[in-house]
């Protein structure tokens, strides 16, 4: 009888680590840490470190590609963007089928809340500037984006070096982690811009807190 027992237990144990081994596998976090060579990337995956070349896949994380600061991974068919400096992104196969609805953010050492993200599904560089009243980034980078901005509306912008000649577009959509916003005004300037600016075109379709250091965005 004992013995039945225990078999029992055994199996009702080993059922309850299996449901919460599935659980905890839906989601993981992954940083990019740094680059060892042109071809192999440090991950910090889940809170361990490991070397992953492009091509290959350690813990259910696939190396797509290694360029400069930035890195491709793909997780369970899910393909994120990392981007060195950056804190960690996790990746839920189930929350990027429903679609996320809160963004978190930490400050740098310079203050600024820098991420990575997509617009139109390709890798950007943003960082969120309640100053300005759309997203904005430069030609250069709407060339490499397909933004077809000669397209828009010609008109002027206010700048810290003057009035400056810009297009008015409507972006199809621009991603931060899970969360996906559709038709985003957007300016497209002539300079040269270190990041796409997440202005308030974005912003606004957001409740916005910040404690401290960290900033969280809550779809509306």
């Amino acid at each position: 009888m004992h013995s039945r027992n225990n078999k029992s237990r055994q199996r009702i144990a080993m059922a309850v680590l299996l449901f919460v081994g599935a659980g905890t596998a839906a989601a993981q976090s992954v940083t990019l840490n740094g680059n060892l060579g042109a071809h192999k990337a440090l991950l910090v995956i889940d809170g361990m470190p490991h070397a992953v070349s492009v091509g290959a896949t350690v813990k259910g994380v696939r190396l797509l590609s290694l360029s400069g600061s930035q890195a491709d991974v793909s997780v369970d068919g899910v393909r994120r963007t990392l981007q060195r400096g950056a804190g960690p992104v996790t990746v839920s196969a189930e929350s990027a089928a429903r679609g996320g609805s809160e963004i978190i953010l930490t400050a740098s050492h310079g203050g600024h809340f820098n991420t990575v993200g997509q617009i139109n599904g390709k890798a950007v560089s943003f960082m969120v500037d309640t100053g300005a009243t759309k997203v904005s980034m430069g030609q250069a980078e709407a060339d490499r984006l397909g933004v077809d901005y000669k397209s828009g509306t010609k008109g002027l912008a206010e700048t810290a070096n003057g009035r400056v000649p810009v297009y008015a577009v409507t972006l199809g959509s621009v991603r931060v982690g899970d969360v996906e916003v559709a038709n985003v005004e957007a300016l497209v300037l002539p300079a040269a811009m270190p990041h796409i600016l997440l202005g308030n075109s974005f912003l606004t379709r957001f409740s916005m807190k910040r404690e401290n250091e960290v900033m969280r965005l809550e779809k509306r």
